[in-house]
């Protein structure tokens, strides 16, 4: 059977039945279009690359982080691990060609940040500290500092008082 066609038929398969788009799944194929630093193309199906921040296309450094991806991806074979989430048109995973994640790859080439809100901190150590300063890390990766911090501990209440 044709990559597209295998491609086309699993992208119908997660779009329309909600057991499979809510479930992790593995996609194996080639990658025929990278949109920017963090999304590419499967065959048909769009992939953010989970926990990693890329600039846009129009801010400092997007044009760069894309020509990174389609340099590193582009017409090769990958194999993404999606986590059943969905993020507009785009499902959710981490990537890899051969055994070397992706997006980890963009991120320690300075071109991208770690998502911490969704990677959980994963990309962190291979951060660029130059990438830091000239990639403005968006809003919805952030995480609050005080949101692990304020769950209920009622021992704490009874030691206050």
């Amino acid at each position: 059977m044709h990559l597209t066609t295998v491609a086309a038929i699993a992208l119908i398969c997660l779009t329309t039945s909600p057991v499979l788009a809510a479930d992790p799944t593995t996609l194996t194929g080639e990658v025929t279009k990278v949109r920017d630093g963090d999304t590419i193309e499967v065959g048909p199906v769009p992939i953010r690359l989970n926990g990693v921040s890329a600039p846009e296309m129009e801010e400092p450094l997007g044009p760069q982080s894309k020509a990174f991806m389609v340099d590193l991806v582009h017409g090769k074979r990958v194999r993404c691990e999606l986590n059943g989430e969905k993020t507009h048109d785009r499902f959710v995973g981490i990537c890899h060609l051969g055994g070397r994640d992706i997006g980890a790859a963009v991120i320690k080439s300075g071109l991208a940040l770690d998502c911490p809100k969704f990677s959980g901190g994963r990309y962190k150590a291979v951060e660029v500290e130059a990438a830091r300063s000239a990639i403005k890390l968006p809003r919805y990766c952030r995480v609050k500092p005080w949101s692990s911090r304020l769950k209920f501990q009622p021992d704490r209440i009874s030691s206050l008082q």
